[in-house]
Order: C-alpha cells, then structure tokens, then sequence
C-alpha cells in the first residue's frame, strides 16, 4: 500500500558541538546537571518564558531556571511555540520552516505542521527554511525542551523585521490552552563592560517585568518577539512577570570586559 502522507524533511542541527556538546550523553548530562542545579523557586508552571539563547557554558544556567519550572508539566505540554530572532538571514515578517522535524543530537521533534501551514497564510508570515537552517536562537533551546517534557510537537517561528503587533497576533493565534507553552529567545545587552552591561540589564528587566513594548534590539536582541510576548499578554491581562535570574557572561564564564546579558523570566495566566 502506498501511504499518502508528505515524506518527512528533518532540518540538522547546525549549532551541535558549537553552543552545546554534540555527543548526545554528553549533551544529556550537561542538560541535566543545568537543571539540577537551576536557581529556582516553588513557583507553578508558566504559561510563557523568555529565556537566553547563547553557548550553554555562558546562558545555560540561566536558561536552566525557566526550564526547570515545566517539569511538573511533562505530560501537559503538547505543542512548544518557539519564537527567536533571526541572526543571519534577513526576513520581513516573521519566517515558519517548510520542514517536519528538527534535530539535535537527542533525536528529532515533529513539527506542528497543520499549524505551520496555517500560519504561512498569514500577511506577515514567509516560509523560510533558509532563514532557520543556522538558526541558533531557537535549536539552542530544543535540547532543554527534550529533556523536560515527553512527546510535544514544535511550532518553530523566526522573527524579522516585524511589528510588535505582528507578533503578538501570531502568539494570540497560537496561545492555546494549558497544552501549548510558549518560549521566547532572547538574551540581553551584548559586548558591554561589566558594570554598564548591569545596569543596562537591569532597567530592561524592569521593562520586561512591566510589559512594556518599547524595548529595542540594543537592549535585546530578541526585542520584537519579547515585546510580542509584552502585547499579547497585555491583552489577556496577565499578571506581572516573574523574574527567575538575571546574570551575564561575566557571572557565569568569567570574562568581564565584554560581556552579553541573560535574563529569565515566567509568565503566568491568572
């Protein structure tokens, strides 16, 4: 019998071995042990998180604290949307890959593709696998999702050159229920020295924490789909957001001349 069903097309990872380990029992265990040792409190699953997309040796951790928070939900979650900035490829709007799976060295993820499909109908979404093949803002976090949730499909967004309001329609569209999580990448100020890079960081996360919109790429670079997150949780009228950890690389690698801000946070539905 011959099926009629689409051949799958998986994208590779492109950033193993570079950002994370690309041995899968090294990767796990790295993984792993960022859990273990997340700053976390006893805080209930979010709805949404903003979590940093750099090499794990300089973000990890702090990623490590909003990703810990789903563990409770592992048999919840059902469909990830994952929204990160793009870092290569120019894009107006927002891109969704023509792809099934993703990958990373923990195994593949199939894509929501009804929903992908769904969404390239819309004025401001392209379908772009150019613009995801090295994407690093959004596979960085596909392991953490691997390792804290059982089956789930992914619904991958790469954000351009879009409008606030681009954004938060689309997160609107996708909002969903108590079975859809929604991941925001982002880290923060980028190559400042230590002390400007704090202060800097701090008044974003004050931005962040009070759902402001007018955040711009100097402060994240993951602005638009952060500020996306802000407007769409505006209309629902969500509480304020938690703030789970707040460092940068200086913290975490120790460099401190030039260092990138990394910033956690949770959304939650009242």
């Amino acid at each position: 019998m011959t099926s009629s069903a689409a051949p799958a097309k998986t994208r590779p990872p492109a950033v193993a071995g570079l950002f994370y380990p690309g041995d899968k029992a090294r990767l796990r265990t790295e993984v792993e042990q960022l859990l273990e040792h997340a700053q976390t409190r006893s805080l209930p699953v979010p709805k949404a998180i903003v979590a940093p997309h750099a090499g794990y040796i300089y973000s990890g951790p702090i990623a490590a604290s909003a990703y810990a928070l789903l563990v409770p939900a592992r048999d919840r979650v059902k469909r990830v949307v994952l929204l990160g900035p793009t870092h290569r490829v120019a894009v107006r709007g927002l891109a969704v890959p023509s792809v099934t799976h993703f990958a990373t060295p923990l195994g593949t993820i199939e894509l929501d593709v009804e929903c992908l499909r769904e969404l390239s109908a819309c004025a401001a979404v392209a379908v772009s696998d150019e613009a995801h093949a090295l994407e690093h803002s959004l596979e960085v976090h596909l392991p953490f999702l691997q390792q804290v949730l059982d089956e789930f499909t992914l619904v991958p967004i790469a954000v351009g050159d879009a409008s606030v309001e681009e954004v938060a329609d689309v997160i609107d569209r996708l909002w969903g229920g108590p079975e859809t999580l929604i991941v925001v990448s982002s880290d923060l100020s980028h190559y400042l020295p230590y002390r400007q890079a704090r202060a800097v960081d701090s008044a974003t996360c004050e931005a962040i924490l009070d759902l402001r919109t007018d955040i711009d790429h100097e402060q994240a670079c993951g602005a638009t789909p952060v500020t996306g997150l802000a407007l769409a949780a505006q209309r629902r009228r969500l509480p304020r957001p938690e703030l789970l950890d707040l460092r940068n690389s200086g913290d975490t690698a120790g460099d401190k001349d030039r260092v990138v801000g990394y910033g956690a946070f949770a959304f939650y539905e009242s």
